[in-house]
């Protein structure tokens, strides 16, 4: 049995399996990031147990925003995880369960599990973006997810895009703060749009024809077409795989974003790539946590 564990910003997710990407069993839970580490912590062991009854498993897998350190297994402060100073989390789970522990960033667990069972089988060259609060991306590479020389690749969220601009990954002008769901609702904000919006209200906004919602979409899709264009002609995908936010804002974001990346990209990596919707949907953090517990190599 596989215990897998998803921590997010606003809720974390347990779940049980024999043999991904089954699920058996599972439970969530607020993560409560305000109130601490320990709280989620003994939430995570109290559902953990539940689920499994008794039986120990084979391995714990927990997938979680940068940074951390995998080797470790030790969340250091996420952004949306801001009271998470040095979590040895793979340290207290694998006490807590007897069982061996891994720990890996969301966007790589999500792009080996998009390769694995979803949009990305049969490609050897593809690319992962999150695209959710924040935006990362996790890269596989003749088949094989790409790490870098500490594990740090794929990090494209903190790139600089502008001087000036919304700020993501404690940097204005950054991809994440350009294209994220949390950069969208800055940028809503700045244009004065009145309330706690957020970047699913504004494509709710948009598809009603709210010329508002409709110019701040554009900005940011125009914004994760040169983004892709990067990531295009530097990395040579065949796939890039786009987490579920960019499909549910819908064509007054895709709209601007195919349209930049068509001008900036080589014509012959572009024709080599095709960008699809990540095919696990709300399955795909449970699916990846699942994968760190197997194993991403």
């Amino acid at each position: 049995m596989l215990l897998g564990v998803d921590i997010g910003g606003t809720k974390t997710a347990i779940v049980v399996s024999a043999a991904p990407p089954e699920v058996l069993g599972r439970v969530e839970i607020p993560t409560e990031p305000e109130r601490g580490p320990q709280h989620a912590i003994d939430s995570i062991i109290e559902a953990g147990r539940g689920l499994l009854a008794g039986a120990v498993p084979s391995a714990v897998g927990v997938s979680c925003g940068s940074p951390l350190d995998r080797v470790r297994g030790v969340i250091q402060a996420p952004p949306n995880l801001t009271t998470w100073v040095d979590v040895p989390i793979c340290r207290l789970l694998a006490e807590a369960f007897h069982a061996p522990c891994r720990l890996e960033n969301d966007a790589n667990a999500g792009a080996v599990a998009e390769h694995r069972y979803g949009a990305g089988v049969g490609a050897d060259h593809m690319i992962f973006l999150t695209l959710g609060t924040g935006l990362g991306a996790g890269i596989i590479a003749a088949g094989k997810l790409y790490l870098g020389a500490t594990g740090d690749a794929g990090e494209i969220g903190h790139v600089r895009l502008s001087a000036r601009g919304p700020v993501g990954y404690h940097k204005a002008g950054s991809i994440e703060g350009w294209s994220s769901g949390g950069g969208i609702a800055q940028l809503a904000r700045k244009a004065g749009v009145p309330g706690m919006v957020t970047a699913r209200d504004l494509g709710l906004e948009a598809k009603a024809g709210n010329p508002m919602a409709l110019a701040i979409l554009r900005k940011s899709g125009e914004r994760l077409g040169q983004t892709l264009a990067m990531l295009v002609d530097v990395l040579n995908p065949q796939r890039i795989v786009l987490g579920g936010l960019a499909w549910r804002l819908g064509e007054p974001f895709m709209g601007p974003m195919r349209r930049v990346l068509r001008r900036e990209a080589l014509p012959q990596t572009l024709a080599a790539c095709e960008v699809v919707p990540a095919a696990l949907g709300e399955k795909i953090g449970d699916i990846a946590a699942l994968c760190v517990a197997v194993g991403l190599e």
